[in-house]
């Protein structure tokens, strides 16, 4: 049970820095969408912008569910001591 919770919080970890790093790139290119170079104005840096914070909050939500599955693993191995 720890082994999976651990698991699908390291998983979400994981997800989320691959979004951050995709929504960045965006960013980075800064509105010029796709390989033709075709400028997208500051419209389309607001869905890229929006998708980092939502990727951030993923990770640190999913950090919490590492952190408390540790501390559950801890408590457990305290008991049985």
């Amino acid at each position: 049970m720890i082994n999976n919770t651990l698991a699908v919080g390291i998983q979400g970890i994981q997800d989320g820095m691959v979004g951050m790093e995709n929504a960045a790139r965006k960013i980075a290119r800064g509105g010029v969408d796709g390989p033709q170079g075709t400028a997208g104005g500051a419209g389309n840096l607001i869905e890229p912008i929006v998708d980092l914070k939502i990727y951030q909050r993923s990770v640190e939500a999913s950090a919490q569910v590492v952190k408390t599955a540790d501390e559950t693993l801890g408590t457990l191995l305290d008991i049985m001591a």
